[in-house]
């Protein structure tokens, strides 16, 4: 079915910088965009595409999906996002049956689990489905392209370098993640705990706690609660979710650690700005969301009319964002992660 325009996107208001280390910025501007198509054929045509994020309700998903939706405007496309409540691989399934059974051009999926969704994935992709994970990825066998947000590496060190920073480069910190079997997360926990073993400059930083909130706000404020209590020395809280890290700033803003115990990760800037502005959080980073679900529809687009295969080496055209190559396993990289602070969250609205 083609899509309803929920709201014009927030990304609209974006004024990014030659700073912004991503493949490109102007993704989410305001207006009718320049109708590239992927692959340079003149558009998506008759494609439709659904977008299955972890979870609907979700701010980080709400922007990735505005990114999606531009594009496939762009592209002539039908739209739809469809989405469980909770984030599991359970609640997921159902939807990519259907998507199969409606006999859907392309699925993006954020996975909420790298193996537990492939039996469905194959059923649809033996329906001629073209599947492109976001966000969060499945096994590779199991999808036709990755889009990545940012190396594992890049983000691992860039949240490792954003807590260093503010504790000083000693001290006890824990991390608080979404779910146990969160793909992203666990990747980016396993690369920080390496890091933190590995460097030399983190020899005085240990990491005493790893919690899940389930990318659920009220379970990720009680185990900011629970941290502070079982670790009365933490001195810094690493939240690599969305959802947890805003939790946390709400709970640390109203408590006597504020001040004195660290908090940074991923978060968009609509949802930290007040905990920013009241000092309760330094510094975090993320990537663009909006341009994320933007750049994995036009991947999407490109498979669909056969102007790539998923193969490494491959190359197509994502419309604002310019071009891009798959690199090995199927992936394709957006960018590097970015920091939000004082001195420049005014700047964004997403």
């Amino acid at each position: 079915m083609k899509f309803q325009k929920r709201r014009p996107t927030a990304l609209a208001a974006l004024l990014l910088t030659a700073t912004f280390a991503f493949a490109g910025c102007g993704g989410d501007d305001s207006g009718d965009g320049g109708g590239s198509s992927a692959g340079g054929d003149g558009g998506g045509g008759d494609m439709s595409v659904t977008m299955l994020p972890k979870n609907l309700g979700n701010a980080y998903f709400d922007t990735s999906t505005d990114g999606a939706e531009k594009a496939a405007d762009e592209l002539g496309a039908e739209f739809e996002e469809v989405g469980p409540d909770t984030a599991s691989p359970d609640a997921q399934v159902q939807y990519i049956n259907t998507v199969a059974q409606q006999g859907k051009d392309a699925l993006i999926i954020s996975a909420n689990d790298p193996d537990a969704l492939c039996d469905a994935i194959d059923e649809a992709r033996s329906a001629d489905v073209k599947v492109v994970t976001f966000d969060a990825d499945t096994n590779p066998d199991c999808r036709d392209l990755f889009i990545n947000q940012a190396t594992s590496e890049g983000i691992a060190a860039k949240q490792l370098e954003l807590i260093a920073d503010q504790i000083g480069g000693k001290g006890e910190i824990a991390i608080l993640s979404a779910s146990a079997n969160a793909t992203n997360q666990n990747s980016w926990i396993e690369m920080m705990e390496k890091e933190l073993a590995d460097n030399p400059d983190y020899a005085d930083i240990e990491l005493v706690d790893t919690v899940y909130g389930d990318d659920d706000d009220q379970k990720s404020f009680d185990q900011t609660e629970a941290l502070l209590q079982n670790h009365p020395n933490l001195k810094g809280i690493i939240s690599p979710t969305t959802v947890g890290i805003a939790a946390a700033a709400r709970y640390l803003s109203d408590s006597s650690s504020k001040g004195k115990v660290a908090l940074t990760g991923l978060g968009t800037p609509n949802q930290m700005r007040e905990y920013v502005d009241n000092g309760t959080v330094t510094a975090f980073a993320l990537w663009n969301p909006g341009d994320l679900g933007y750049l994995a529809t036009y991947a999407a687009a490109a498979l669909v009319n056969g102007d790539i295969s998923g193969e490494e080496g491959d190359s197509f055209d994502a419309g604002d964002l310019g071009s891009f190559e798959v690199g090995a396993d199927g992936v394709v990289l957006l960018g590097e992660p970015f920091t939000f602070d004082k001195d420049n969250i005014a700047d964004f609205d997403f």
